[in-house]
């Protein structure tokens, strides 16, 4: 079941958090479906690129599709006297997320979420809209062992997988989020780990997975965070890169389908020459 789960996550994907390289003169890069676990090799790097890369772009693509988005956020709370009191604090979120690259939806998010001042931090996953909402959402982080024989589609003794169960706490039009406490444990099974396999059901009970890699988990969570204008700059970009795919594909389908159309009868594009006939000579006028 695990091997499965790892090719559950179809569809033509891209890495969102990629776009960093945009911040680095690289374009934002699509990736195809996989056909099992994650390679070593970051997502963007060893997919084709959406539209043709600059020279030496793909030495620009980033190595890692985790990255911290870091922003002050405004908190109310109660004061000593009983009013409540507006503050600003740093809400950080060490962020990895897919992309659907025809369509731009997005396919699964992970995250973990430190708010200044606060010892806890959350694990939050996001998956798309149309799952089942009381069975949560379960995950599971493998090691580096398990990561790697499940790409080869070894059998992995599941038993040896600690599940980890999220609620849903909010859906959106971009797809539904749950969470749960990012325990010392999770943290450190994640710092470790080569995958973290996200389990949902659907309407249809069925269960649908969505692998998310670990590579260069550590480095982005150690590390400062992005820019978060230049991280929605070149978000944008790929999302224009998306559109421009969209636009492509419509247009193709449209050529294709007047290939096929019949060269006579119904439905038949006009013609000009060949099959008109020329007009009927007015009658004569009668002589006086």
């Amino acid at each position: 079941m695990a091997n499965a789960l790892l090719r559950a996550g179809g569809k033509a994907l891209v890495s969102a958090v990629a776009v960093a390289a945009v911040m680095s003169a690289a374009p934002a890069w699509a990736q195809d479906a996989p056909k099992a676990a994650p390679k070593k090799t970051a997502p963007a790097a060893a997919a084709p690129a959406a539209a043709p890369a600059a020279n030496g772009a793909a030495a620009a693509a980033p190595k890692s599709a985790w990255v911290k988005l870091c922003e002050k956020a405004p908190i109310e709370k109660k004061g000593p006297d009983g009013k409540e009191v507006k503050e600003e604090k740093s809400l950080c979120l060490t962020h990895h997320e897919r992309l659907d690259g025809n369509t731009g939806m997005v396919l699964v998010s992970a995250a973990i979420r430190e708010v200044e001042g606060s010892d806890k931090k959350s694990l939050m996953i996001m998956v798309p809209l149309g799952m089942a909402i009381p069975p949560g959402v379960r995950a599971a982080i493998y090691t580096k062992e398990q990561w790697a024989a499940a790409a080869k589609n070894e059998k992995i003794d599941e038993k040896a997988l600690k599940p980890i169960e999220l609620k849903y706490a909010l859906c959106h039009p971009a797809g539904c989020t749950a969470e749960t406490e990012a325990t010392p444990e999770i943290l450190d099974q994640m710092s470790k780990g080569g995958g973290l396999m996200v389990l949902a059901m659907n309407a249809a009970a069925q269960p649908i997975g969505f692998p998310v890699p670990l590579d260069g988990y550590n480095e982005a969570a150690a590390g400062p965070p992005v820019d978060n204008k230049k991280y929605a700059e070149a978000r944008s970009a790929l999302m224009q890169q998306i559109r421009q795919r969209q636009q492509q594909m419509a247009e193709k389908w449209k050529e294709d389908q007047l290939k096929q159309l019949p060269l006579d009868g119904p439905g038949a594009p006009p013609t000009t020459t060949g099959s008109t006939k020329a007009p009927a000579a007015a009658p004569a006028k009668p002589k006086q």
